[in-house]
């Protein structure tokens, strides 16, 4: 049996959802809805608001080709991660950083920061940086549907090697994935609560100067295992080692 498909719906709808009342999705999910994934009449669905709050229902008419109606059976509220998982993420090449987010979003990475770092091929400047964006965040939107979870990650603005230090400076465990790393990632001491916050480099890696701006905020270099991996995939391998050690996948 499959599990219901998740569609992201007004907030404001999903805020007064309650069992026996009925939704509607329209719009662009709504035709997603009904002219992609074909749903009909008695189908099993739910309905998100993108934040944790979840509508399970049915669905009960299909009008047009981008409108369908839910009665709602059950509510669900998804609480918040703890601790939750930042990735700050060096911008990759071509695709590779929409790869990235659709891969850490379905492991359960919880914000994801795009990093213009130096060592970066590609750079992020003016309305091609706007749309680089919009196609990560659009991702994640995509990925948060696929993989059922009722939170889509925030994908923020491009930051800095000055910001990204800063976010490091503030967690509560920081690490920068570097393969001459001290010690290995699989036995960093985690906290129970606050945020994890990770730094992923470009291919070219991180730059000494980068490396010092963010041992002198208190992350530490740590290795990922006896490989190396893409900039595209570290991230997600490391989310997984991460989350599965704070507890968060029990």
């Amino acid at each position: 049996m499959s599990t219901a498909p998740v569609f992201l719906a007004d907030p404001g709808s999903i805020a007064g959802a309650a069992p026996g009342r009925t939704l509607r999705l329209e719009g662009a999910e709504g035709r997603h809805a009904v002219a992609v994934r074909r749903l009909r009449v008695g189908e099993a669905v739910v309905l998100s608001d993108g934040a944790g709050r979840g509508a399970f229902g049915t669905v009960t008419a299909v009008e047009g080709r981008d409108r369908l109606d839910v009665r709602v059976d059950e509510v669900r509220g998804e609480p918040s991660p703890s601790p939750a998982l930042t990735v700050i993420q060096a911008l990759p090449k071509g695709d590779r950083g929409e790869l990235a987010v659709e891969t850490m979003t379905e492991t359960g990475v919880d914000t994801i920061v795009p990093w213009a770092a130096s060592r970066c091929v590609t750079q992020w400047k003016g309305e091609r940086g706007q749309k680089a964006l919009a196609k990560w965040r659009a991702t994640a939107r995509e990925a948060a549907k696929q993989s059922r979870r009722l939170r889509v990650p925030e994908v923020t603005d491009q930051v800095t090697t000055r910001q990204a230090a800063a976010l490091l400076g503030r967690a509560a465990f920081a690490a920068v994935l570097h393969e001459e790393g001290a010690a290995p990632l699989a036995t960093a001491e985690l906290p129970a609560s606050g945020e994890v916050v990770l730094l992923v480099g470009p291919e070219g890696g991180v730059s000494p100067e980068e490396l010092a701006a963010f041992a002198a905020a208190g992350a530490g270099a740590y290795r990922l295992g006896p490989t190396v991996l893409r900039t595209s995939t570290a991230g997600t391998v490391a989310a997984a080692l991460l989350l599965a050690r704070s507890g968060r996948w029990r």
